[in-house]
């Protein structure tokens, strides 16, 4: 019988089935992907995604740095951008980058070019990808307001080209339909001093070491801020810090950071959240938004009767 793989288009990049997605996230967690392909670069992302077989459902992954992966897996194809798309070139004040690049190393190649407005992307884990679908932003900077325009590929192969109103931003989201790819973008930097700049950046890791556990088998932010809150106080006063399911746990250090302490599933720590949620809900009345993206199949595990 003819597995998913031999139904495929013959790519320039790469395939493989049954990829383990525990290997690639930062909780290192999860299940299989059906296929994985890493396209060599735009052209064979966009004929790839034209000669799929109708049906076959797709998944975008970065560095899986604010993706919880459910146990049972993904179905059809996972694509993880690779090396081609990962350049990073300064042209006057603007910066192109390619949607695969590490947003860490994105603001110390800026910092480089003598570029400033910038530094918070040190502040960011994941891709630029991930930054751009996200709107991510951290210490006092957001992508939606140095994003000078995106490229980006759909379901069907078209490439689009973007604006930030034509993504239409909102906080940690954006309103594009479901099944955008982002491959580029183009940042706008201000002509700055570079030992300056190098200095902020410093100060930002600095800051992010102190008051976060990132090194610790953990995500980005757990869930979203609510408008004019903090989650990680609401999840404090619901006496969830230190919280902790199997090896899924609370972070004392901070509250809306969950750890893998050891040999959790996906399964404890959804069910970690879920019940964080609830704690806060009962104590607060607000209900707090997953920022942590969730996806896949839950495991199928059956109960033998004795």
């Amino acid at each position: 019988m003819a597995t998913l793989l031999h139904k495929l288009p013959e790519v320039r990049g790469t395939y493989r089935e049954n990829a383990d997605l525990s290997k690639i996230n930062w909780f290192n967690v999860g299940g299989h992907a059906e296929v994985m392909f890493r396209p060599e670069d735009t052209e064979d992302l966009v004929y790839f995604l034209k000669n799929k077989p109708a049906g076959v459902p797709v998944t975008v992954l970065g560095v899986g740095s604010n993706l919880l992966v459910r146990d049972g897996g993904i179905d059809g194809v996972v694509i993880r951008l690779g090396r081609g798309f990962t350049q990073t070139a300064q042209a006057g004040d603007k910066v192109h980058c390619g949607a695969g690049a590490l947003s860490f190393n994105v603001a110390n190649a800026v910092a480089s070019f003598g570029l400033a407005g910038l530094e918070f992307l040190v502040g960011i884990p994941g891709t630029i990808g991930g930054a751009l679908a996200m709107n991510a932003g951290a210490y006092g900077g957001d992508v939606s307001s140095v994003l000078e325009s995106a490229v980006a590929v759909d379901e069907a192969g078209n490439i689009h080209n973007l604006s930030p109103k034509d993504i239409g931003y909102v906080y940690r989201g954006n309103t594009l339909p479901e099944g955008m790819v982002f491959v580029s973008c183009v940042l706008n930097g201000q002509p700055g001093n570079s030992d300056e700049i190098k200095a902020r950046l410093a100060e930002i890791s600095r800051m992010r070491e102190e008051s976060q556990p990132i090194r610790s088998k953990t995500s980005g932010s757990t869930f979203k801020n609510p408008t004019g809150l903090k989650a990680w106080q609401l999840i404090d006063e619901a006496g969830c810090r230190g919280l902790k399911i199997g090896d899924a746990q609370v972070s004392e250090k901070h509250c809306n950071f969950f750890l893998n302490t050891g040999h959790a599933t996906s399964d404890d720590i959804e069910k970690l959240g879920e019940e964080v949620r609830r704690r806060v809900k009962e104590k607060s009345g607000v209900e707090l938004v997953w920022e942590v993206k969730i996806i896949g199949k839950k495991s199928e595990r059956r109960v033998l009767e004795c």
